[in-house]
């Protein structure tokens, strides 16, 4: 059972409570570039993505904020590093929530000023900790970076903005080791009832970024800890959604996007199936339907499977035989089959 936080809203998102569990990415490109963050978010909300991250580093960043938001209609918030004068700035210029450390901000006054102003204009406060931002004096009292220092080091900074009668927090505790990630999050679940934002930091490439990710994010979920994620992908930001709303599909926590069953081939495989699954894969991205297709290159089991879904293809002899819950509708040429499959699973949608 998930464990039910505070709910906290980032623009027009609800994270925790009983809300949906969201996804979010973060740009790359240069925050001041607005036509290419513009485009970019464009990209991932397409994509599902719920909230969007970006980088503050300087005023012009956070002058685009306004805009941005205007042009892309979804929530925005700003990644501010040490500067309190940037996160009062990307306040007033209209973010939807800060990501911040108020330990690394400045001393009280300058967290209380920023504070204040995030009350008045309803902004809540993300309060992010990973390995290189955990208080020295604590580094020293549990010897070193793991569970406890990283815990405690996040239960400092909330206790800084609860001082100043503030909660409308988020929390994100991250590591680059699963087992590690997995863990702060277990503890810091059992000490506090703020959302949690989950994500494995710096986890890598497409293929080792997703497989840690899915381990450590999908765990947790699978636990009813979490209510938003975050993949952390070095590439493409577009692909930290697919593998976030994927991790979120396979356990039953999101219902937008075809589900896609295919053997793995073997010798009794008679056709191109990898190329199949392929382009079947991207043509069908573009359906937000939760149903479930089966495109299967087996004679033996392929038809029993195919039959299983709500859609299906089971190939034998360079031909495919289309199926729709359970019944055979027509035999069609390899070439034909992802064109055929596609336009009937379209149809059916645009009844």
């Amino acid at each position: 059972m998930r464990k039910v936080t505070r709910k906290v809203m980032v623009g027009n998102v609800a994270v925790g409570g009983n809300s949906p569990i969201t996804v979010q990415s973060m740009t790359t490109e240069k925050t001041s570039d607005i036509d290419k963050v513009v485009n970019q978010i464009l990209e991932l909300k397409k994509e599902g993505c719920d909230i969007s991250r970006s980088a503050i580093n300087s005023i012009e960043d956070a002058k685009a904020i306004p805009i941005i938001k205007e042009k892309t209609q979804i929530p925005f918030v700003a990644d501010i590093q040490f500067d309190y004068k940037l996160a009062i700035a990307a306040v007033e210029n209209g973010c939807d929530c800060l990501r911040i450390n108020p330990g690394n901000i400045g001393d009280k006054e300058k967290v209380k000023i920023l504070v204040n102003l995030c009350k008045e204009k309803n902004i809540p406060i993300r309060i992010g900790v990973n390995s290189g931002s955990i208080h020295k004096d604590l580094l020293e009292k549990y010897n070193g970076v793991n569970i406890d220092s990283l815990v405690y080091s996040a239960i400092e900074e909330i206790k800084v903005l609860e001082e100043m009668d503030f909660y409308d927090i988020i929390i994100s505790i991250k590591s680059s080791d699963v087992n590690m990630m997995i863990d702060v999050n277990r503890k810091i679940s059992e000490l506090v009832d703020y959302p949690l934002h989950l994500g494995v930091t710096e986890a890598g490439p497409l293929f080792q970024a997703t497989v840690k990710s899915s381990i450590g994010i999908g765990t947790l979920l699978k636990e009813g800890i979490g209510d938003t994620i975050r993949v952390s992908i070095t590439g493409n930001p577009v692909e930290e959604i697919r593998v976030g709303k994927e991790i979120l599909r396979v356990l039953n926590l999101r219902n937008d996007g075809v589900d896609i069953v295919s053997c793995p081939t073997c010798s009794r495989t008679t056709v191109n199936l990898d190329k199949i699954v392929n382009e079947a894969q991207e043509k069908l991205r573009e359906i937000n339907s939760n149903k479930k297709v089966a495109i299967m290159g087996c004679p033996v089991n392929g038809p029993g499977e195919a039959k299983e879904a709500d859609y299906g293809i089971a190939c034998a002899n360079g031909y495919g035989f289309l199926f729709k819950k359970g019944i055979t509708l027509k035999k069609v040429k390899e070439e034909d089959i992802v064109e055929e499959l596609v336009s009937l699973i379209k149809s059916e949608m645009d009844k």
